[in-house]
């Protein structure tokens, strides 16, 4: 065994399944693509996130009270991409990513029409774990698309994927193979 870099150890830990925390407060909302997500309890279902405060999203997470967990799949890497380096404080990223919001059935932020799957999430608490926040919230409603496809990932350059949806610098997204 050898000791690395910690930066280097994060590598392994890929594919990461890489969604969007949706939030909507006072008629401002946003869409911030996070990989950092688990789920921490099966009954009630719960599940925690893990966003920078400088985020846009943040703020509004923590002022709605509450989120939504949209998985992309395929389609939506560029989408991805888009959102995930530009700021919900200077852009409509809806319009400008190609998405239809979709009103939630109990939380205040919207659903994405386009996702594979949204789970509604209502925020139970929150932990400064150094750089980021971890919000923890029960999972009210889930809702999962008529022709749900693979869910896009986070990945290496290893084999097993299809790597060339997205390639952008840092940024390198695909799908597990079927």
């Amino acid at each position: 065994m050898e000791q690395v870099d910690v930066q280097a150890f994060w590598k392994l830990l890929r594919p990461e399944v890489v969604v969007w925390a949706v939030a909507e407060h006072e008629g401002q909302r946003s869409i911030c693509p996070l990989g950092w997500t688990m789920r921490t309890s099966g009954a009630p279902p719960m599940m925690a996130i893990s966003v920078a405060p400088s985020r846009y999203t943040h703020g509004l997470i923590e002022a709605a009270g509450a989120f939504v967990l949209a998985y992309p799949g395929r389609e939506l890497a560029q989408a991805t991409l888009y959102c995930g380096t530009n700021s919900g404080r200077d852009t409509d990223k809806f319009a400008q990513a190609g998405v239809t919001p979709r009103p939630a059935g109990q939380v205040p932020a919207p659903l994405i029409e386009e996702c594979v799957a949204n789970l509604e999430c209502r925020l139970v608490d929150q932990v400064t774990t150094g750089d980021h926040t971890i919000f923890v919230a029960e999972v009210v409603a889930a809702w999962v698309h008529d022709r749900p496809g693979p869910l896009l990932c986070l990945v290496d350059a290893s084999s097993g994927y299809e790597t060339l949806l997205v390639e952008e610098g840092k940024y390198r997204f695909g799908v597990v193979r079927e």
